[in-house]
């Protein structure tokens, strides 16, 4: 005989679903702004760690979260690097809006592009 999953399961096992999602949808930064003010008010290193992608964690010291929480900010911008192969194009985007909106498109000068291609390695 199969046992039958009871609703108690299945309304624990939702609960923990909209829960994660939850998480993600409000407690994780979308845009430069919510970046910047998260690492800015970290409480310590580990805490900015829980923001970086796996496996970049070496992009980031414990000097440079100083630096940032020491001071303000003049500006916070939001960027987008579009590579092709001859060419690349940063897009300035409006950083805190519900939608991104674009403020600048330019090509990179050619010592940039190649800036930007090694750091992606």
């Amino acid at each position: 005989m199969r046992k039958k999953i009871g609703p108690n399961v299945l309304v624990i096992l939702l609960t923990v679903v909209i829960a994660i999602a939850v998480r993600e949808t409000f407690f994780t930064p979308k845009n430069s702004l919510e970046l910047y003010q998260e690492v800015t008010f970290a409480n310590d290193f580990e805490e900015v760690q829980k923001l970086i992608l796996d496996g970049y964690d070496s992009n980031i010291e414990r000097d440079d979260l100083d630096y940032i929480k020491g001071r303000s900010a003049n500006r916070v911008g939001q960027f987008t690097l579009i590579e092709y192969k001859e060419k690349s194009f940063v897009i300035m985007t409006s950083p805190g809006t519900a939608r991104l909106k674009i403020l600048a498109v330019e090509e990179l000068p050619e010592d940039i592009r190649e800036y930007f291609l090694k750091m992606g390695q």
